[in-house]
């Protein structure tokens, strides 16, 4: 199927209705309005620097998110979403329970440690089951998340819960000059976009549109929790973003126009901040943002329509003039000042001290990659394909679906590796397990901003060309995994799987 083809099977699908979220100017307008609405909560924290001790326990919940009808969910040590876990460098014994009817895995999404430890779809922990990696965490402070990995059913677990937060951190925050009280100047929000029937209560019902183009709802969540808002201090505040949504990208900017200062990226600090006014976040990634909150009103974190959805989905460069003449702009959280909270920073500073990648090294392999979408997949046919394969067939890498049985590289340990990603219809979001990597280029020309920093996950539109550091080990019975993070498409079968020895 070409892009043409394509275009007009998804023209012709729209009228279904789905995952266009916007919502008119007056309710945008409304979402300044903080009286009366709840006040955003944080996760709960788990710090586990003290004892090198973490305990997850997977287990099944009830939800109110609207107040009108409870939505059954899962979560990790709580009904929906996880606890943020705190981590140093240093031994961690973890253990993850399953409370559930069904296996789940625990993915550390950002860590870099070994394959046995990595939680990927060949370490299911059964219901009732148990899993204890004893792990060694060694790399610098970033902002990381976890969240099940089971094949085939990833989408729908990450959807009702299964996932949190992890912020790994050396203790050095004051000495850099940046916020680090947790709720307070230092402010952890996932972002997930989720869909909800008549009854208010959420749903995951997959139509062909919702497979073509991934899941995406008619209803923002911060934190699982709707229209809250964000209480902050009148001075610097830290504003960790995690895209937990299953598909949708954000396009992210204050209303008010107020400038956002990136001081983190995937793998961890810049080693000085970037100051922007849009901040482009896909599924998986994660940003650090700081932004000055001593001036102004009660402003809104917005964000731009998904260039995957709506009326301009998959249109490439048309995208930018159907955005001129439709707004699918939404409220994604807004702000209020509390003048009682403690403003510890004023400034931003000038210096973060992270390193920014340099892989001045000559590749000992260059690899290309392509994101296929094929036309079985456009016709629904293959739902639940073989060895619990994808919801439909039509998607792969190098026209390949994924195959648990089958390693699709093999890596030598301490290598440099370039790897070219392409796509021709829609973008995805790449995610390598077990490694982080820099980006040389983006569709012909310089990395973003966004992806200037050290990434495991970047957005593919056109093409994107990486340099990978392979470090960890992953044998053939615990091997990584490398898929777009659209999780429809990954459990589809756009993921293949890779040994480092």
């Amino acid at each position: 199927m070409n892009r043409r083809n394509f275009l007009q099977a998804s023209a012709g699908a729209m009228a279904l209705g789905t995952g266009f979220l916007g919502w008119p100017p007056g309710q945008r307008v409304a979402a300044r309005d903080v009286a009366g609405r709840s006040r955003l909560q944080m996760p709960a924290r788990l710090d586990t620097r003290d004892t090198g001790r973490l305990a997850l326990t997977a287990m099944s919940g009830h939800s109110n998110f609207l107040g009108r009808s409870q939505t059954q969910t899962t979560g990790f040590n709580q009904p929906y979403l996880g606890p943020t876990v705190v981590m140093r460098e240093g031994g961690l014994a973890a253990t993850v329970r399953n409370t559930l009817n069904a296996a789940v895995t625990a993915h550390w999404h950002g860590l870099l440690v070994p394959g046995e430890h990595d939680g990927g779809p060949h370490l299911p922990i059964p219901p009732g089951g148990l899993w204890d990696p004893d792990m060694f965490i060694a790399q610098p402070p970033a902002t990381a998340w976890y969240h099940t990995h089971i094949h085939g059913q990833t989408a729908n677990q990450v959807h009702s819960g299964l996932a949190g937060v992890i912020h790994l951190t050396d203790g050095r925050d004051d000495q850099r000059g940046i916020p680090s009280a947790y709720g307070v100047d230092d402010l952890t929000l996932v972002l997930q976009d989720r869909r909800f029937n008549g009854s208010g209560r959420m749903v995951y019902d997959l139509h062909m549109m919702d497979i073509m183009h991934g899941f995406t709802g008619d209803t923002m969540m911060v934190n699982g929790q709707v229209e809250a808002v964000a209480a902050v201090p009148k001075g610097i505040v830290r504003l960790r973003l995690v895209n937990g949504s299953n598909a949708r990208i954000y396009l992210l900017y204050f209303d008010d126009a107020r400038t956002m200062h990136l001081i983190a990226t995937d793998g961890g600090y810049l080693d000085s901040p970037i100051a922007l006014d849009k901040v482009r976040l896909a599924p998986g990634e994660r940003v650090e943002l700081l932004v000055d909150f001593s001036t102004g009103g009660n402003p809104v974190l917005m964000s731009e329509g998904d260039p995957n959805q709506g009326p301009a989905g998959m249109m490439g460069r048309m995208r930018g003039l159907i955005d001129t003449l439709i707004d699918r702009s939404f409220p994604v959280l807004s702000f209020s000042r509390d003048e009682s909270l403690p403003a510890r920073i004023a400034s931003v500073p000038e210096e973060i001290g992270g390193s920014l990648p340099n892989l001045e090294v000559s590749p000992t392999t260059s690899r290309h990659f392509s994101l296929d979408m094929s036309g079985g997949g456009m016709t629904g046919r293959g739902m639940m394909g073989k060895r619990g394969g994808g919801m439909m067939s039509g998607l792969a890498i190098n026209g390949r679906p994924f195959d648990m049985e089958r390693i699709d590289l093999k890596i030598a340990h301490g290598t440099v590796e370039r790897w070219v990603v392409s796509s021709t219809m829609l973008s995805h979001p790449f995610h390598i397990h077990g490694a982080l990597f820099q980006v040389i280029a983006e569709n012909g020309g310089s990395p973003r901003p966004e992806s200037t920093g050290w990434k495991d996950t970047v957005l593919v539109e056109d093409q994107t060309e990486i340099l990978v550091r392979f470090d960890m080990p992953a044998s053939r019975t615990t091997p990584f995994m490398y898929h777009c993070h659209i999780l429809e498409h990954e459990d589809a079968g756009m993921m293949g799987q890779f040994t480092v020895s």
